[in-house]
């Protein structure tokens, strides 16, 4: 592979102008797409296999036209000091919204009297008129949107406090301030560690030619695939973190490959030819743990992360193609004039060991004290994620300056909290002998079951078979006590079953979040083995050792409890939570464990591949195993720690998002990446490597002769080039010399 690569690195250089011209060619021809791309028309939010959608793809059956998946929005009143919602002045008002929301808009599919429908609260405070559209949230027109601000409005003049809820007015994240600051501190790090304003720039430009190429080509792809803007969204954030450190790795090695005096063009082919094979193989990790994301079958965590492995895989291959292209534009500028410097004066003395030689000493001095730190430490902040609960959030956990939080707080203080989250009861009554009767027993029954508040009449559909009940529980939409209300209903509908034929299902969006919670909770130990199973075996065939992918593998699951546990801390605790913006502490969004094992599983082995082949090419050409830990860490921890801060900064940049979701992806990712970088690959794996010596590079004879040789390293490259050292044999058998050697290893 280094081969290969290295005469891709070449010829890139040789023929940038080109090079350059197809990457941004594409760029311009994905943004057209983009541009021209009309509004996806489906959001549609499916979850196979579950008792919910099951009863949602029933009603669309016995109940045709009844829009089930259709939009629908909540217009809460709440009457002036000492005045009710009864009074005249204000149901004539409520009236007249009424009406303007039927006229304004053809989508509207029906608008509910809070009179009739029994929508004022009891103490005659609140009110609510519910709005259901033919059509789902994506497809409502901004005209249908506006007419039912202006609704809201024109009614506030009457002094009635007026918000609207529900996800016809869903809030689609955007990009904020907050992003654009993580990209300036990528740049701030890029510029301290290269010294040199263009060798920082280079990763910056690449990454956002990369980034803007995949998320303009999901935009494009939107309509026909059914991607929605969150899609877009978390592509972004992993193609920016993976774009600009993949670059960084690469421009490190041109200019190292600089400094011992290549030619440019051979310097970008060598840069290419090693550095690139740990960027294919880390690419590569990241890819296939989220392609894998598709083995949980939801379908739009699936598209999720087909869409951010696409931003991956245009992030390696501008790695390998655009990247040395723009070092043959930028020349020998991309060194730094003190580097240049520095180089020309031969008379200079040795440089002192910098922070990476002098940290990996320190921990051959004291391997079991930094041992025990780290894994203490992380363990300790892991402890709060066995109380993880798993659910997704609702208008609740919105900022209080949204109408949407302020109207689900005013039908929490009108009619209580589980008004924002009605169930809806499913009765299929078709194998029934008496399906009145079977219905009236599942409404009684229902009445009686703790937690639950209100239950209105069954409503049938045409042909009699089948009925739909709302049953409104007692507390709000994601509490474990509302989950408990609808284990509850399905358990009596069991025998409810056994004793008239009639099956009882439950749905609607309350039920349908905690169905999907559910499934992810059941997939995330199956997804984590094969994760973890999948790194082990990758890592196996890199570093021909049995014990190193063993390490990196628990290593790996111990940053990612850790990083759970700060985010149940956080989100579900409420710990800190003011400082992160968290409105409202709740459970954790139920894809983000798989989530995070998937994207951080790549990342991690990005800093194992970078640190732990240049110390495994050390030790195989003579080094002892301690020497060989000091050399990775003189060549690689720079590197390593300016790609964690990069990666950090641009997750933690979503935190500022308004929307909950990407909120707690960019802290939990940000944080991960913290544990993992810092804690595990610096601390941890050293002070492990040094404990085990020599038996860390053990491989099983059997399989040394099965695995087959992705040359990582560059031996086969070495070979190609005539440059296989002379001198005494190295451990595997070949003839090494460790200075020799350098100048091809290091990344």
């Amino acid at each position: 592979m280094a081969t290969f690569l290295y005469k891709l690195g070449r010829f890139a250089f040789r023929r940038r102008r080109y090079v350059a011209l197809i990457w941004v060619a594409l760029l311009a021809l994905a943004g057209f797409g983009a541009s021209a791309a009309s509004t996806a028309n489906s959001s549609s939010f499916s979850i196979p296999g579950t008792e919910a959608q099951r009863a949602f793809d029933l009603l669309e059956q016995r109940f045709p036209g009844s829009s089930a998946d259709g939009a629908t929005a909540r217009v809460v009143f709440k009457a002036p000091d000492g005045q009710k919602m009864t009074d005249p002045a204000n149901r004539a008002e409520v009236n007249e919204l009424a009406d303007e929301l039927k006229s304004g808009s053809d989508q509207v599919a029906s608008v509910t009297d809070p009179y009739t429908a029994g929508a004022v609260s009891k103490d005659g405070s609140t009110a609510y008129v519910s709005v259901s559209y033919k059509v789902n949230t994506m497809e409502l027109t901004d005209e249908t949107r506006d007419a039912l601000k202006d609704a809201g409005h024109a009614a506030q003049k009457s002094g009635m406090t007026v918000e609207i809820g529900g996800d016809a007015l869903l809030v689609i994240p955007e990009m904020g301030a907050t992003e654009v600051i993580g990209v300036m501190v990528a740049a701030v790090v890029l510029v301290i560690t290269f010294g040199s304003l263009v060798a920082a720039g280079l990763p910056l430009l690449t990454a956002l030619i990369g980034v803007g190429i995949g998320v303009s080509t999901i935009t494009a792809l939107a309509n026909p695939l059914g991607l929605d803007s969150t899609t877009s969204i978390l592509a972004m954030m992993i193609g920016l973190a993976v774009g600009i450190d993949y670059a960084l790795f690469v421009v490190s090695r041109y200019r190292a490959e600089l400094a011992e005096g290549r030619e440019r063009e051979e310097a970008a082919g060598r840069a290419v030819g090693t550095a690139g094979s740990a960027v294919v193989f880390a690419g590569l990790t990241v890819v296939i743990a989220l392609v894998g994301l598709a083995v949980v079958n939801i379908p739009m965590l699936s598209k999720m992360g087909f869409a951010a492995a696409g931003t991956v895989v245009i992030a390696v291959l501008i790695a390998l193609t655009l990247v040395p292209a723009m070092l043959g534009f930028a020349g020998k500028r991309v060194r730094g004039s003190k580097v240049r410097k520095a180089a020309e004066d031969e008379s200079r003395p040795e440089a002192k060991p910098n922070m990476g030689t002098r940290w990996a000493r320190f921990v051959l001095r004291k391997p079991v004290w930094v041992l025990l730190v780290g894994v203490l430490g992380l363990g300790a902040i892991a402890v709060p994620a066995a109380s993880l609960e798993m659910g997704l959030p609702d208008d609740g956990s919105q900022p209080t300056s949204t109408t949407q939080r302020r109207a689900y707080d005013l039908l929490s203080d009108g009619f209580g909290p589980g008004f924002n989250g009605p169930l809806m009861v499913v009765v299929d009554t078709a194998n029934s002998a008496d399906g009145k009767a079977a219905v009236k027993q599942v409404t009684d029954e229902i009445s009686g079951i703790p937690g639950v508040v209100a239950v209105t009449p069954a409503q049938f559909n045409k042909a009699g078979d089948t009925a739909m009940i709302t049953v409104v529980p007692k507390d709000r939409p994601s509490s474990t006590e509302t989950e408990n209300v609808v284990h509850a209903i399905r358990d009596t509908g069991k025998d409810i079953k056994a004793d008239t034929g009639a099956e009882v299902l439950v749905t609607g969006s309350t039920a349908m979040n905690i169905d999907f919670s559910q499934k992810m909770n059941d997939a995330l130990l199956p997804y984590l083995a094969l994760v973890v199973g999948l790194a082990f075996l990758l890592l196996m065939l890199v570093f021909r050792s049995v014990l190193v992918p063993l390490k990196a593998a628990l290593g790996f699951l111990l940053s990612v409890v850790a990083a759970l546990g700060a985010v149940v801390a956080v989100f579900q605790w409420g710990w800190l939570g003011s400082l992160f913006g968290v409105e409202q502490a709740g459970p954790i969004m139920s894809m983000m464990p798989i989530f995070m094992v998937g994207v951080v599983f790549g990342l991690a082995m990005d800093y194992e591949v970078f640190l732990v082949t240049r110390m495994r090419e050390a030790y195989v050409h003579g080094e002892e195993p301690g020497q060989a830990i000091v050399t990775g860490f003189n060549h690689g921890a720079r590197v390593v720690t300016a790609a964690a801060v990069i990666m950090m900064a641009v997750f933690a940049g979503f935190i500022g998002s308004s929307e909950q979701m990407i909120k707690m992806i960019g802290f939990g990712l940000a944080i991960a990446v913290f544990f993992d970088a810092f804690v595990v690959r610096m601390a941890i794996v050293p002070a492990v490597l040094a404990l085990l010596g020599k038996r860390a590079w053990w491989l099983p004879r059997p399989l040394d002769r099965i695995l087959p040789n992705v040359d990582v390293e560059g031996e086969g490259l070495r070979k190609e080039l005539g440059e296989t050292p002379e001198g005494g044999a190295g451990r595997d058998g070949h003839g090494g010399d460790a200075e020799g050697e350098r100048e091809l290893s290091r990344v």
